[in-house]
């Protein structure tokens, strides 16, 4: 017979093992209570005061942080959860919309709580059997989203779109390694996410060429005057199908042309418009993505799961076998491998590397295509329904219609200082949280909607708040 729940369980109780879950229970009503007592205090998407203030607070509430003596899991966590979610930007909020932060589905998180009592490491089977079947099973069905035509296609879980891009680049740097001794040169956009640079740099290779994009998408004549002009040295092209700054998706298949053309290898980064895919009306704007040799999803963005939920997918795994194959004996040694039990460390530049494919595979499972296709839809028509909104107002300039479901626009006739004052009163105030991005015409306040259940009063009154704390 299992012990009956404890109503105050030891601080150094398991939360695995058959007793676990007596252990977690009367935490997580704890956690929970917590969690709406912050909410309640906060009162809206940021605390109040700005910075100094959310740290004076949190200052008297967690010190000392190492006391002499604890003060019991119920106090520590009652405190500090309630510390947290007072002093949090709450995604949930419909008018915390600055950046790709998206909130996370309670089902999803629900199943990270599962994932992090069970704790599986996905560097050797014996560390997480289900959670390597799992992930084998569903980086599978993502990646033929991507690659359709492809029965080999697969994905590697990451930490998010930086990770996968940096794989990508790493994956690329080694293939042209084995037929040139010549660095591999990286020819993107303006518009490409900073992780590429940072990326090149990590891996030693020459800072990217960064082609302009004062439209705001990489342009194919200016792509192929790149490539002919390096065509006698290796290259990466870079596409991005949703731009961090304002969602804009490049010309993917007139990209995909001049990378056949010139015989170039094709990267894809798509962490945010990756799950348009999901949508059989909004996949059409990602035509041309198959083509790629890589591409860089991540569902911790248009895809509501909590944070880490990045995916590098290729059509093939070959490369990966190539390239990122490591040897340790207590890991992957060569008489388990031939004996059947599953290598993991050509899946991941990490070793311990927690399930987070399991949250995944239960919101696919959940909600299936079509469910997630309606998230994706939902939040894509609230970002033009907003744009329509602005173009009512006189007070208001809207940038360009939305792409994906961001939005940018500015109060009328205001300058780059005014703009940035605007955003920054939202803030110290904790009454909105949006974005800031630079194009040719100036600095503009970016709204990135990603909550599927923000209504038109809430964009309303988001649109109210803007009017309202604009200098004059």
């Amino acid at each position: 017979m299992p012990a009956p729940p404890s109503a105050h369980p030891a601080p150094t109780a398991l939360a695995g093992g058959t007793q676990g879950t007596h252990a977690l229970r009367p935490l997580l009503d704890t956690t929970l209570h917590a969690l709406a007592r912050g909410a309640t205090a906060r009162g809206g998407p940021l605390p109040t005061g700005g910075p100094d203030a959310v740290a004076a607070r949190v200052q008297a509430a967690a010190t000392p942080v190492l006391p002499e003596h604890g003060t019991g899991p119920d106090e520590a966590l009652h405190t500090l959860v309630q510390t947290l979610a007072e002093g949090a930007a709450d995604p949930a909020d419909p008018r915390c919309a600055a950046h790709l932060h998206g909130p996370p589905l309670a089902l999803a998180t629900a199943a990270d709580l599962a994932a992090g009592a069970l704790n599986p490491s996905l560097d050797s089977w014996d560390q997480a059997p289900s959670a390597t079947a799992l992930e084998a099973l569903t980086t599978r069905a993502l990646a033929a989203l991507a690659y359709p035509d492809h029965p080999t296609a697969d994905a590697l879980v990451t930490t998010g779109g930086t990770e996968s891009n940096q794989l990508a680049l790493l994956l690329a740097r080694e293939a042209a390694r084995t037929t040139t001794h010549t660095p591999l040169q990286i020819i993107c956009g303006a518009n490409a996410h900073h992780s590429i640079h940072r990326s090149a740099w990590l891996l030693g290779l020459p800072a990217p060429h960064a082609i302009p994009t004062p439209t705001g998408t990489l342009d194919p004549a200016d792509l192929h005057t790149a490539l002919t002009r390096l065509h006698a040295t290796p290259t990466l092209v870079i596409a991005t199908a949703g731009t961090t700054d304002t969602g804009s998706i490049d010309p993917l298949p007139q990209i995909a042309d001049l990378c056949d053309t010139h015989h170039t290898p094709l990267h894809i980064d798509a962490a945010y418009g990756g799950p348009l895919l999901f949508s059989h009306t909004l996949k059409t704007a990602l035509t041309g993505l198959d083509r790629a040799t890589t591409v860089t999803l991540d569902l911790h963005k248009l895809g509501w799961q909590p944070i880490s939920a990045g995916l590098l997918a290729l059509p093939d795994t070959t490369p990966l076998h190539h390239h990122l194959t490591h040897q340790a004996d207590y890991l992957n040694a060569p008489d388990d491998t031939e004996a059947g039990l599953p290598n993991l460390l050509h899946r991941s530049l990490r070793t311990t590397r927690r399930p987070d494919i399991f949250k995944i595979t239960v919101t696919l499972r959940a909600l299936g295509r079509r469910g997630i296709a309606d998230l994706v839809e939902r939040v894509c028509a609230t970002a033009h329904h907003l744009a329509d909104l602005i173009d009512a107002r006189p007070t208001l300039e809207l940038h360009s219609r939305p792409t994906i479901s961001t939005v940018l626009f500015r109060p009328k006739g205001a300058d780059d200082r005014t703009t940035a004052r605007t955003r920054r009163r939202l803030l110290r105030t904790g009454h909105a949280v949006l974005g800031r991005t630079t194009t040719p015409q100036g600095l503009w306040l970016k709204a990135t909607l990603l909550n599927p259940h923000t209504r038109t009063e809430d964009l309303q009154h988001l649109l109210n708040l803007v009017e309202g704390h604009t200098p004059r």
